[in-house]
């Protein structure tokens, strides 16, 4: 039997073919016919061909549907149960899922860590398809309300809520701070609304795109700073009065740096992997703390010419030891915060949904890659039907 689903070629190559019908390989696993994915800006690192993925990868680690069978270890589950999977796939039982690093399990890959559809991060075919395998999924699988209800608020339980959530958990927001947010797609958005929800006094949200940063002053209470425009330092210090009380880098290692003399196209010649934390030192107060949830790697197969060598950065660190900076780095822990998300999105206290521009078939992921990956404007958060 086989499914549909988006396979990798090559960079700037993905196609919808026939892929072979996921079964049960272990009696703690289930089946899940998937009715929501997404595209996440992380895949768009592997489209580009910078992260890693093999030829013939299934794409895809934003997943949700209903379960269509399971094992006989499992125990808390049922076909029928409609569910979110956090990103990452983790045993549970674990040292690190013990202490609450579940996106560095060590049961399920080499090095740490593992994640649907994912470079370099397990074996695990990814949810940009018809169904998926759902490893230890009594762990995995987050239970959501019957029917239809809030499926475009709990798909963003997969990364990007609990990612954004996490950056501001990261940077150690308390009720009455004030704190900068780089980047304006759908992680840095959900940072943005994250800190809106904690009672952040004032929030700045540095980015290019005026559809985005539309959304920040719209939705998140966000005074928005186009880096286009003004540098943004300059631009966050003018209008609060000086540095804030914390930052989050929600863009990570393809951060462009300004352009004030252009017509500011996107423009991997303008890449500067060090621009955004450079900035978030200077734009942090003294005792500041900084989140970095923004995707960094340690290698990039096909980085830009005047890029040396990705994961090496020129980062100001001596700057950040005079003003006594903390940071806080890595993949969210999705199982950490995604029940307590999932039920403030059913109590009305949170709708994610905003940044979700695109709803299209399986069939139309190829041509939604291609426009998100120009970052084209009006193109924020794409999510696919099976």
């Amino acid at each position: 039997m086989s499914i549909k689903g988006v396979v990798y070629h090559d960079e700037h190559d993905v196609s919808i073919e026939k892929i072979d019908e996921p079964d049960l390989q272990s009696p703690n696993e289930a089946i899940l016919e998937i009715t929501t994915t997404a595209i996440c800006g992380s895949d768009l690192r592997m489209y580009e061909g910078r992260a890693g993925a093999d030829e013939g990868m299934v794409f895809g680690h934003e997943i949700m549907g209903t379960i269509e069978q399971v094992g006989d270890g499992v125990e808390s589950l049922e076909p029928g149960d409609r569910v979110v999977l956090p990103f990452n796939v983790a045993c549970g039982f674990c040292k690190n899922c013990e202490e609450g690093h579940y996106g560095y399990c060590l049961n399920v890959a080499d090095p740490p860590g593992g994640a649907y559809g994912y470079g370099q991060m397990g074996p695990y075919q990814g949810g940009q398809a018809e169904k998926v395998r759902v490893p230890y999924a009594d762990f995995n699988a987050l239970k959501l309300p019957e029917g239809d209800e809030h499926e475009e608020d709990f798909i963003l339980l997969a990364d990007v809520f609990p990612t954004g959530w996490h950056g501001t958990e990261l940077a150690d927001l308390q009720p009455g701070e004030s704190i900068v947010v780089f980047g304006a797609g759908p992680v840095g958005l959900m940072a943005a609304s994250s800190a809106k929800r904690k009672g952040a006094s004032e929030i700045y949200v540095v980015d290019r795109v005026e559809s985005r940063l539309d959304l920040a002053k719209e939705h998140c209470d966000a005074t928005p700073i186009n880096f286009e425009a003004a540098y943004p330092v300059e631009g966050m210090t003018d209008a609060h009065g000086g540095p804030v009380d914390k930052g989050v880098d929600a863009v990570g290692y393809q951060a462009i740096a300004g352009d004030r003399e252009g017509d500011h196209p996107y423009d991997p010649k303008r890449e500067d992997p060090s621009y955004v934390i450079n900035h978030l030192i200077e734009a942090v107060m003294a005792g500041g703390k900084i989140g970095i949830v923004g995707l960094y790697t340690s290698q990039d197969p096909n980085e830009p010419d005047h890029v040396d060598e990705q994961g090496v950065l020129n980062v100001e660190l001596g700057r950040a030891f005079e003003k006594g900076l903390s940071f806080g780095t890595g993949q969210c822990p999705v199982k950490r915060y995604n029940r307590r998300l999932r039920d403030m999105i059913v109590s009305g206290r949170a709708e994610p949904s905003f940044p979700i521009s695109h709803r299209v078939s399986l069939e139309d992921a190829p041509e939604m890659y291609e426009r998100f990956d120009k970052r084209e404007e009006g193109v924020t958060k794409v999510l696919l039907s099976p």
